[in-house]
């Protein structure tokens, strides 16, 4: 077993790094409540992005930082998911970098699902913008009626009619979709098929935002805040007609497509939030030994320098956690690793929560403010443990293939 990153992997962090501090930091310290507020309180289909955005995309491309994420040289780099997750770390600890580097979500669970599992009309046609940075993606999988822990409870259908596929339902936390540069989504529904089990009844739908029948009804906010210029929104889908062209490797494969694009994407998601939570340790520390009561520094107050070494105990074992994952997928697919990815997706995020939470605590009034970045990373953190499958979910399938260990297979 070795999951040492590779000096290849060691050399695109560092860039990445370098990257991030000569061209995205300066802006997102200088100008931290304007980028949070660009938007801000406005009308959702007016919502704009900002210049300095596609300004650093393409000093990005450029520098040859680009669609890391990806596994396939013919793309991008053609990291592994051990090589990569380094750098999905240093992108962490930046809300803006995921997006510069194009390997922001959903965008990079979409092109791997396309990429793997699409037809070669449907890379020319979607693969490549995304790829190009052009455009952007959203999926909708999600739904406001049901539990959705439960993915087989999903009422949204793609039934087949003739050569089109009718899409109807109601779909939420569509993430991306008030972003005006989005213009496809995945829409996975439930395709009925007596002769099939129950996780062949659900299909994968590529779908146009511009296809009559689809109503954006509303951003929903996160805490309050609408995650302006992309959102995440509420989406009716009203006998909407594509192609039969449009479904994803077939009727009835969204279930086996959904555990090859949430895997590598875990694992994403979990190294941005072990970056996130070092940025916020820096600022614990930065502040605490900056700022002084009663004759001390903060730091040297009450248990908070024990804090300080609770929250570098947790993200140590979060990111060898999360290695020890990515290199687990890389030797034996997600299937087989589906333990240590389950662990990393209810580690991480609560590591990152209690790390945040500490940093704010730290920080006073400033650190519930926008003059920081650490409300966005709580709320990361926070909404982490529900996105992709809440914490109970992943602890039972631990805990199920944990007895299936011992002869117990229920």
């Amino acid at each position: 077993m070795n999951f040492e990153p590779s000096a290849r992997a060691q050399d695109y962090a560092a860039r990445v790094r370098a990257f991030i501090e000569q061209h995205i930091a300066p802006i997102e310290q200088g100008h931290w409540n304007e980028i949070l507020a660009a938007n801000h309180g406005g009308d959702w289909t007016k919502w704009t992005i900002p210049a300095h955005v596609e300004e650093l995309k393409a000093k990005a491309k450029a520098e040859g930082l680009w669609n890391l994420f990806l596994p396939d040289a013919a793309h991008g780099p053609g990291l592994s998911t051990l090589e990569y997750a380094l750098s999905a770390e240093e992108m962490g600890k930046s809300l803006m970098a995921p997006e510069i580097f194009n390997c922001n979500a959903p965008d990079s669970g979409n092109m791997e699902v396309i990429w793997k599992y699409g037809s070669d009309a449907q890379k020319e046609q979607w693969l490549k913008p995304l790829l190009n940075g052009e455009i952007r993606s959203v999926f909708c999988m999600t739904e406001p009626d049901v539990a959705s822990s439960d993915a087989t409870n999903m009422q949204a259908t793609a039934i087949v009619e003739g050569d089109e596929i009718v899409l109807n339902g109601k779909k939420w936390w569509s993430s991306g979709i008030g972003d005006p540069r989005a213009k496809i989504a995945i829409f996975m529904a439930h395709t009925p098929n007596p002769d099939a089990d129950r996780h062949h009844q659900h299909s994968m739908v590529l779908v146009p935002l511009d296809a009559p029948g689809i109503e954006i009804k509303r951003m929903v906010p996160v805490f309050g805040e609408m995650d302006e210029p992309h959102g995440h929104g509420e989406v009716h889908f009203t006998n909407v007609r594509v192609p039969v062209a449009n479904f994803i490797s077939g009727p009835g494969m969204g279930f086996e497509i959904a555990q090859g694009r949430l895997g590598p994407g875990r694992i994403h998601h979990c190294m941005r939030c072990i970056g996130a939570a070092e940025h916020a340790l820096t600022l614990m520390i930065r502040r605490g030994m900056s700022r002084t009561a009663f004759k001390k520094p903060l730091l040297n107050l009450g248990g908070n320098r024990e804090r300080v070494a609770e929250a570098r105990i947790a993200i140590d074992q979060a990111r060898l956690l999360t290695l020890y994952a990515a290199w687990k997928i890389d030797q034996v697919g997600s299937m087989g690793a589906m333990t240590e990815i389950s662990a990393i997706k209810v580690a991480a995020p609560n590591m990152l929560q209690m790390v945040v939470d500490m940093a704010i605590q730290i920080h006073g009034g400033a650190g519930v403010s926008r003059d920081t970045p650490l409300t966005a990373y709580f709320m990361q953190g926070r909404s982490l443990r529900l996105a992709d499958g809440p914490d109970e979910v992943h602890k039972g399938v631990i805990a199920r293939i944990e007895l299936m260990k011992q002869g117990f297979f229920k």
